[in-house]
């Protein structure tokens, strides 16, 4: 079962390339921090070598290297961090724990940028209107400790005294954050952290 759902992956992905070269058509294509996953030491831009120890991410990064066999003009690869904003599944998460009062699980180690749905699609118009080509990170310009983003999250959604898990799966600051570099977007398309955390927590 498990190898026919992978063969029905990759006939899939090689449909749509074979698609896009016969018809002369662009893919947006949406991937993932996740890409640069067994690298901790430094936050990763657009063009860095990419390589994943999770599940999730290699397969990120084979659909990122058949496209990146097409012409320039005929692909985007979108990289996101953690995405939240107003009503977003994260949000509602975090939400449901804390009504509940179980403690929410972080990341005091993990140093991240986020991004959030509202400026992720006037990003993605801007783009597709500009017809830009390429690889862009669409994170914030910023790094945060993800326990640090996280607390800062409650606190502007009106907990004022979440529980806290903190889970260490390394003794060193680790790294997962994709920053734009190369094709940065104008200024009024870029994002911080707080503006992630303020647009997340809106009513």
């Amino acid at each position: 079962m498990f190898d026919n759902f992978t063969f029905k992956k990759k006939t899939s992905l090689f449909e749509i390339i074979n698609y896009l070269l016969n018809y002369r058509k662009k893919l947006i294509f949406l991937s993932s921090a996740n890409v640069f996953d067994a690298f901790t030491n430094y936050p990763s831009y657009e063009y860095d070598k990419t390589l994943s120890q999770s599940v999730y991410g290699r397969f990120k990064i084979k659909i990122e290297n058949a496209l990146l066999r097409l012409p320039n003009k005929q692909y985007n690869i979108l990289r996101l961090p953690m995405v939240f904003g107003k009503g977003s599944p994260r949000v509602k998460q975090i939400r449901t724990i804390l009504d509940l009062n179980e403690p929410l699980e972080v990341f005091p180690n993990v140093v991240v940028n986020a991004t959030e749905i509202g400026k992720v699609t006037q990003q993605i118009h801007y783009i597709i209107n500009r017809n830009r080509q390429g690889v862009f990170h669409l994170g914030s310009d910023d790094l945060v400790h993800q326990r640090d983003l996280v607390e800062d999250l409650t606190r502007e959604l009106g907990y004022e005294n979440p529980l806290f898990k903190n889970v260490y799966d390394s003794n060193f600051d680790r790294f997962l954050a994709v920053l734009p570099k190369d094709n940065k977007l104008p200024k009024n398309l870029q994002i911080s952290i707080q503006e992630v955390v303020k647009a997340s927590a809106k009513l």
